[in-house]
Protein backbone atom coordinates (compact mmCIF):
# COMPACT_ATOMS: atom_id res chain seq x y z
CA UNK A 1 0.00 0.00 0.00
CA UNK A 2 1.16 3.32 -0.79
CA UNK A 3 -0.33 6.75 0.90
CA UNK A 4 -0.17 10.23 -0.37
CA UNK A 5 -0.88 12.82 2.19
CA UNK A 6 -2.27 16.11 0.58
CA UNK A 7 -1.16 18.87 2.86
CA UNK A 8 -2.60 22.19 0.86
CA UNK A 9 -4.49 22.68 3.87
CA UNK A 10 -2.64 22.24 6.23
CA UNK A 11 -1.79 19.58 8.88
CA UNK A 12 -2.02 19.19 12.55
CA UNK A 13 -2.18 15.75 14.51
CA UNK A 14 -6.27 14.99 14.70
CA UNK A 15 -6.51 16.08 11.37
CA UNK A 16 -3.78 12.93 10.35
CA UNK A 17 -5.77 10.56 12.83
CA UNK A 18 -8.92 11.83 11.10
CA UNK A 19 -8.08 11.11 7.77
CA UNK A 20 -6.53 7.44 8.82
CA UNK A 21 -9.72 6.42 10.91
CA UNK A 22 -11.56 7.75 7.40
CA UNK A 23 -9.41 5.55 5.29
CA UNK A 24 -10.17 2.35 7.29
CA UNK A 25 -7.78 2.02 9.96
CA UNK A 26 -8.77 -0.11 13.00
CA UNK A 27 -10.79 1.89 15.34
CA UNK A 28 -11.19 -1.06 18.03
CA UNK A 29 -6.82 -0.87 18.20
CA UNK A 30 -7.02 2.81 18.75
CA UNK A 31 -9.33 2.29 21.32
CA UNK A 32 -7.48 -0.38 23.01
CA UNK A 33 -4.41 1.30 22.47
CA UNK A 34 -5.09 4.97 24.05
CA UNK A 35 -6.76 3.09 27.17
CA UNK A 36 -3.63 1.51 27.97
CA UNK A 37 -1.97 4.95 28.25
CA UNK A 38 -3.45 5.07 31.73
CA UNK A 39 -4.14 8.22 31.96
CA UNK A 40 -8.24 8.55 31.81
CA UNK A 41 -8.41 10.45 34.53
CA UNK A 42 -6.54 13.23 32.12
CA UNK A 43 -8.64 12.85 29.10
CA UNK A 44 -11.62 11.85 27.17
CA UNK A 45 -12.01 11.49 23.74
CA UNK A 46 -14.89 11.59 20.80
CA UNK A 47 -14.70 10.63 17.04
CA UNK A 48 -17.23 11.71 14.84
CA UNK A 49 -18.49 12.80 10.89
CA UNK A 50 -18.37 16.12 11.00
CA UNK A 51 -18.98 18.72 7.14
CA UNK A 52 -16.39 20.92 6.41
CA UNK A 53 -17.77 23.19 3.49
CA UNK A 54 -20.25 20.11 3.05
CA UNK A 55 -17.87 17.24 2.58
CA UNK A 56 -17.69 14.94 5.55
CA UNK A 57 -14.77 14.64 7.16
CA UNK A 58 -13.58 12.80 10.76
CA UNK A 59 -13.49 14.73 13.39
CA UNK A 60 -11.01 13.12 16.43
CA UNK A 61 -11.28 15.49 19.47
CA UNK A 62 -9.50 15.28 22.99
CA UNK A 63 -10.81 16.84 26.17
CA UNK A 64 -8.37 17.38 28.96
CA UNK A 65 -10.63 16.90 31.88
CA UNK A 66 -7.92 19.04 34.39
CA UNK A 67 -8.89 22.33 32.19
CA UNK A 68 -11.30 24.26 33.48
CA UNK A 69 -13.57 24.44 30.80
CA UNK A 70 -13.24 22.68 27.29
CA UNK A 71 -10.71 23.53 25.09
CA UNK A 72 -10.16 22.37 21.67
CA UNK A 73 -6.50 20.45 20.33
CA UNK A 74 -3.49 23.17 19.92
CA UNK A 75 -5.10 25.99 20.64
CA UNK A 76 -1.62 27.82 22.10
CA UNK A 77 -2.84 29.88 24.89
CA UNK A 78 -4.53 26.93 27.43
CA UNK A 79 -3.42 25.50 30.50
CA UNK A 80 -0.84 22.55 30.20
CA UNK A 81 0.32 19.56 32.19
CA UNK A 82 4.08 20.10 31.35
CA UNK A 83 5.86 16.67 30.87
CA UNK A 84 9.43 16.61 29.55
CA UNK A 85 11.02 13.79 26.94
CA UNK A 86 11.78 11.32 29.58
CA UNK A 87 8.31 11.66 30.92
CA UNK A 88 6.80 11.08 28.12
CA UNK A 89 8.49 8.10 26.35
CA UNK A 90 7.58 6.32 30.12
CA UNK A 91 3.91 6.72 28.87
CA UNK A 92 4.86 5.36 25.04
CA UNK A 93 6.84 2.19 26.66
CA UNK A 94 3.91 1.67 28.79
CA UNK A 95 1.39 1.42 26.94
CA UNK A 96 0.15 -1.87 25.21
CA UNK A 97 1.27 -1.11 21.11
CA UNK A 98 3.51 -2.66 19.58
CA UNK A 99 6.99 -2.04 19.17
CA UNK A 100 6.45 -0.59 15.29
CA UNK A 101 4.57 1.88 16.81
CA UNK A 102 6.04 2.64 19.64
CA UNK A 103 9.33 3.38 17.88
CA UNK A 104 7.56 6.05 15.52
CA UNK A 105 5.82 7.71 18.33
CA UNK A 106 9.36 7.91 20.37
CA UNK A 107 10.57 9.05 17.41
CA UNK A 108 8.07 11.91 16.68
CA UNK A 109 8.06 12.94 19.92
CA UNK A 110 12.06 13.35 19.71
CA UNK A 111 11.72 15.60 16.77
CA UNK A 112 9.80 18.21 18.75
CA UNK A 113 11.94 18.18 21.78
CA UNK A 114 15.18 18.90 19.47
CA UNK A 115 13.43 21.38 17.54
CA UNK A 116 12.02 23.28 21.09
CA UNK A 117 15.63 22.58 22.68
CA UNK A 118 17.17 25.04 19.25
CA UNK A 119 14.38 27.49 19.35
CA UNK A 120 14.59 27.81 23.52
CA UNK A 121 18.60 27.40 24.17
CA UNK A 122 18.00 24.27 26.43
CA UNK A 123 19.32 20.50 26.27
CA UNK A 124 16.51 18.49 25.20
CA UNK A 125 16.24 16.60 28.90
CA UNK A 126 15.67 20.13 30.33
CA UNK A 127 12.68 21.02 27.83
CA UNK A 128 9.49 21.20 29.04
CA UNK A 129 6.90 20.73 26.23
CA UNK A 130 4.15 23.46 25.89
CA UNK A 131 2.43 22.02 22.89
CA UNK A 132 4.19 18.19 22.86
CA UNK A 133 3.56 17.86 26.39
CA UNK A 134 0.53 18.49 27.02
CA UNK A 135 -2.15 15.00 27.25
CA UNK A 136 -3.72 15.51 24.16
CA UNK A 137 -0.71 15.76 22.15
CA UNK A 138 0.45 12.69 23.49
CA UNK A 139 -2.58 11.24 22.87
CA UNK A 140 -2.66 12.70 18.79
CA UNK A 141 0.76 11.34 18.89
CA UNK A 142 0.38 7.66 19.91
CA UNK A 143 -3.06 7.40 18.27
CA UNK A 144 -1.39 8.65 14.69
CA UNK A 145 1.25 5.91 15.60
CA UNK A 146 -1.20 3.29 16.31
CA UNK A 147 -3.33 4.12 13.26
CA UNK A 148 -0.17 4.50 10.71
CA UNK A 149 1.08 0.61 11.58
CA UNK A 150 -2.17 -0.71 11.01
CA UNK A 151 -2.59 0.77 7.97
CA UNK A 152 1.48 -0.24 7.63
CA UNK A 153 2.03 1.86 4.03
CA UNK A 154 5.37 0.38 2.18
CA UNK A 155 5.90 4.02 1.01
CA UNK A 156 4.62 7.56 2.05
CA UNK A 157 4.29 10.64 -0.33
CA UNK A 158 4.04 14.46 0.90
CA UNK A 159 2.81 17.51 -0.79
CA UNK A 160 4.31 20.59 0.19
CA UNK A 161 2.92 21.48 3.41
CA UNK A 162 1.04 24.83 3.12
CA UNK A 163 0.96 27.09 6.11
CA UNK A 164 -0.60 30.54 7.15
CA UNK A 165 0.50 33.98 7.81
CA UNK A 166 0.69 36.45 10.94
CA UNK A 167 1.33 35.61 14.55
CA UNK A 168 -1.09 33.31 17.30
CA UNK A 169 -0.62 33.63 21.16
CA UNK A 170 0.71 31.30 22.88
CA UNK A 171 2.64 30.86 26.41
CA UNK A 172 5.33 32.89 25.13
CA UNK A 173 3.27 35.94 23.96
CA UNK A 174 3.07 37.01 20.73
CA UNK A 175 4.89 34.55 17.87
CA UNK A 176 5.13 34.67 14.16
CA UNK A 177 3.86 31.98 12.15
CA UNK A 178 5.22 29.19 11.27
CA UNK A 179 5.91 28.93 15.04
CA UNK A 180 9.98 29.03 15.83
CA UNK A 181 9.25 24.92 16.12
CA UNK A 182 7.74 24.57 12.57
CA UNK A 183 10.77 26.49 11.21
CA UNK A 184 13.35 24.33 12.88
CA UNK A 185 11.71 20.91 11.62
CA UNK A 186 11.39 22.37 8.47
CA UNK A 187 15.40 23.25 8.58
CA UNK A 188 16.27 20.34 10.18
CA UNK A 189 14.49 17.92 7.78
CA UNK A 190 14.47 20.24 4.77
CA UNK A 191 10.55 20.10 4.41
CA UNK A 192 8.80 22.33 1.58
CA UNK A 193 6.81 24.71 2.94
CA UNK A 194 4.16 26.98 0.60
CA UNK A 195 2.81 30.17 2.62
CA UNK A 196 -0.62 31.49 1.17
CA UNK A 197 -2.74 34.13 2.36
CA UNK A 198 -4.86 32.83 5.68
CA UNK A 199 -4.55 34.21 8.76
CA UNK A 200 -2.93 32.27 11.25
CA UNK A 201 -1.55 28.78 11.65
CA UNK A 202 -2.17 26.02 9.54
CA UNK A 203 0.95 23.75 10.48
CA UNK A 204 1.32 22.21 13.95
CA UNK A 205 4.07 21.16 15.46
CA UNK A 206 2.66 17.79 16.01
CA UNK A 207 1.80 17.96 12.04
CA UNK A 208 4.93 19.06 11.04
CA UNK A 209 7.21 16.21 13.23
CA UNK A 210 4.74 13.21 12.04
CA UNK A 211 5.90 14.33 8.01
CA UNK A 212 9.39 14.67 9.37
CA UNK A 213 9.41 11.21 11.29
CA UNK A 214 8.30 9.17 7.30
CA UNK A 215 9.92 11.97 4.97
CA UNK A 216 11.96 10.67 2.66
CA UNK A 217 11.91 13.50 -0.22
CA UNK A 218 10.32 11.52 -2.20
CA UNK A 219 9.44 12.44 -5.48
CA UNK A 220 5.77 13.21 -5.85
CA UNK A 221 4.23 10.70 -8.98
CA UNK A 222 3.46 12.41 -11.77
CA UNK A 223 0.36 10.71 -12.28
CA UNK A 224 -1.96 8.63 -9.22
CA UNK A 225 -4.52 5.76 -9.32
CA UNK A 226 -6.74 6.47 -5.88
CA UNK A 227 -7.83 3.13 -4.72
CA UNK A 228 -9.06 5.29 -1.18
CA UNK A 229 -9.70 8.92 0.64
CA UNK A 230 -10.18 9.73 4.12
CA UNK A 231 -10.78 13.07 5.11
CA UNK A 232 -9.38 14.40 8.53
CA UNK A 233 -11.09 17.58 10.26
CA UNK A 234 -8.95 20.32 11.73
CA UNK A 235 -10.00 22.83 14.68
CA UNK A 236 -8.45 25.73 13.08
CA UNK A 237 -10.64 28.55 11.62
CA UNK A 238 -10.03 29.31 7.90
CA UNK A 239 -11.41 28.11 4.75
CA UNK A 240 -10.75 24.30 4.29
CA UNK A 241 -9.27 22.58 7.83
CA UNK A 242 -9.40 19.34 5.92
CA UNK A 243 -6.49 16.99 5.26
CA UNK A 244 -7.17 14.10 2.56
CA UNK A 245 -4.64 10.88 2.67
CA UNK A 246 -4.91 9.03 -0.47
CA UNK A 247 -4.09 5.20 -1.00
CA UNK A 248 -2.88 5.01 -4.14
CA UNK A 249 -1.44 2.83 -7.06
Amino acid sequence: MKLYFECTNGISGDMTIGALLSLGADREKLDRALSSLKLDDEFSYFISDKKVNSINAVDFDVTCKKDEHHHHKHLHNKPHTHRNLEDVINIINKADISENAKILARKIFTIVAQAESKVHGLPVEKVHFHEVGAIDSIVDIVAFSVLYDDINPDSVFFTALTEGKGTISCAHGELNVPVPAVVEIAKEYKIPLRIIDNEGEMITPTGIAIVASLYKNNKLPESIIIKNAGYGRGKRPYKNPVLRIFEIE
